[in-house]
């Protein structure tokens, strides 16, 4: 008797499911990564209030953004698809009688997350790390301008919690009766400043918004007043406004994979530092008998630089972890996904998908989100962010036994 391995049937049929998988994942993956597109650029252009070359200047940086999103969706629908019509169609229960397992054919799918996943951590890593930053640069650079639009319409503006102004009216590139008020770091209370017009410039190498306003009148944070004839000039400063790419002092949550060891290995060493000089500083003040010292200057200072620093130490060696989980939530939704389109057997392609997505999507983001704020408190190590795909992967190896069995 030939045996099936020398017909060639499981290399044929591997590459007629990778085939179909990678027709239809290819298909839904610009459908749903436009839909994403669209929806994110329409927020950003309703929030911003962006001009059209703005917009277009923005779709690169969203592109990866969209796709970090997309492909776990994407991967699960195309294995549930193509699953779910071979098990409807009687194929499966065919290759089965034939002597062929069902695991043979769900390898071609698992092979394909197996290399997507690697490539979805990369894209991750570049949408965090190029992609935020830039969509955030592109809103600066046009500030000027939503402002001024906004002004026209609304006859006010606030942008987050850095300062608001608001009109009399505009007219042209002038202000009429402009009032600024500019909001404090912390505790301290807003400045205000009221003239009888005012012009708006944008500076982006020095990252500040120019304000030149006449016959002006400030009303400072701690009830100061001051009155100033003729043109003055104030700068209001939007560093804090825009992300910084792989700077030293940007949020770990938006530096390269490359740069988080690196980052790790300064902060420990500064923590460590501020540390000794807490104990000097402590020791010192108890042998000369100065308590007051250990409840002010320069004791708290190090203290809340130790807490900080701490907390980014941790935030560091949590997010590398938590890039690799979501990349890997590709192969653990098709892991889940393969054997749930073979049970649910429906050649339609939207039941299946939701026959498979709400029990992932219930099951799998409840947990990624309670391991990674866990870990980010530090109440969990690092790798608790992989609990979402650790237990999709033993339901996953769960179902392919039942599949196998029956």
């Amino acid at each position: 008797m030939t045996r099936l391995n020398d017909l060639g049937m499981p290399t044929r049929l591997t590459r007629y499911i990778l085939f179909e998988i990678i027709r239809i994942f290819s298909v839904a993956l610009v459908a749903l990564t436009m839909l994403i597109l669209v929806i994110g650029v329409a927020r950003q252009l309703i929030r911003e209030g962006m001009g059209p070359m703005a917009v277009l200047e923005l779709l690169p940086y969203v592109l990866p953004i969209s796709l970090q999103f997309a492909l776990p969706a994407t991967a699960l629908f195309a294995v549930c698809c193509v699953y779910g019509k071979m098990a409807a169609d009687g194929e499966v229960s065919t290759v089965k009688a034939i002597g062929v397992s069902p695991v043979q054919l769900m390898k071609p799918a698992f092979i394909f997350a197996a290399l997507l996943s690697p490539a979805a951590v990369w894209l991750g890593d570049v949408a965090v790390s190029w992609g935020e930053p830039g969509v955030r640069r592109v809103a600066l650079h046009s500030l000027e301008e939503i402002t001024y639009r906004v002004l026209n319409a609304e006859h006010s503006y606030t942008r987050d919690k850095v300062f608001s102004i608001s009109v009399c009216g505009v007219n042209g590139k002038i202000l009429e009766g402009p009032t600024v008020t500019l909001y404090g770091s912390g505790s301290s209370a807003p400045t205000q400043i009221m003239a009888r017009e005012g012009q708006l410039e944008l500076d982006p190498e020095r990252m500040a918004l120019i304000l030149r306003v006449t016959d002006s009148q400030l009303i400072g944070g701690n009830s100061f007043r001051g009155e100033f004839e003729g043109e003055d000039v104030i700068e209001i400063s939007l560093d804090g406004a825009v992300l910084k790419e792989g700077g030293s002092d940007a949020s770990p949550s938006h530096l390269p994979l490359n740069r988080m060891r690196k980052e790790a290995i300064k902060t420990e060493k500064q923590v460590e530092e501020d540390r000794g000089k807490l104990a000097a500083q402590v020791g010192f003040s108890l042998l000369t008998s100065r308590w007051d010292e250990i409840a002010r200057d320069p004791v708290q200072p190090l203290e809340g630089r130790i807490h900080g620093g701490s907390y980014r130490l941790i935030r560091l060696r949590t997010e590398p972890w938590r890039r690799w989980a979501g990349g890997f939530s590709c192969l653990c939704f098709v892991i889940v996904g393969a054997p749930l389109g073979m049970i649910a057997r429906t050649a339609d392609y939207w039941t299946t998908f939701g026959m498979c997505f709400l029990p992932i999507l219930l099951l799998y983001y409840p947990l990624f989100i309670f391991g990674l704020d866990e870990a980010k408190d530090g109440n969990l190590p690092p790798y608790a962010v992989w609990l979402g795909n650790v237990v999709l992967l033993g339901v996953g190896l769960l179902l392919i036994q039942r599949v196998r069995r029956h």
